[in-house]
């Protein structure tokens, strides 16, 4: 694999872990980045939202916006939704993988395989 490959999510999610552990088992090198712990710039996130929609980058299903006032789900659109991940990391979508740029936006091992070439 010549081309850099970055997973981006939380280090405690289910998700993730199954993730990580598909790239080591198929010799995947890595690089982790936890943006809940490390944090996101919005310039990476917007480019997320340009590239696969900020539907597809904004995590509804998980605990954090399940929570938020429905104020703050009201409206949505992509100006608000990243205002809300750059607030609160752990809405976006777990995990992203970069490779080489090209971007993903959830684990599936299908998905994962063609994208990588394995």
């Amino acid at each position: 694999m010549t081309r850099p490959v970055t997973i981006y999510g939380i280090k405690a999610c289910d998700t993730m872990k199954k993730a990580r552990t598909w790239l080591s088992e198929h010799g995947v090198d890595h690089e982790f980045h936890d943006y809940k712990n490390a944090g996101i710039d919005q310039a990476r996130l917007e480019a997320w939202c340009d590239a696969l929609g900020w539907e597809a980058v904004l995590n509804r299903a998980g605990t954090t916006f399940r929570k938020l006032p429905d104020t703050d789900k009201a409206g949505l659109d992509r100006g608000k939704a990243v205002a809300l991940m750059l607030a609160q990391p752990s809405m976006i979508k777990r995990p992203v993988l970069d490779v080489g740029g090209r971007l993903v936006a959830g684990f599936k091992p299908e998905i994962y395989a063609a994208t990588l070439g394995s």
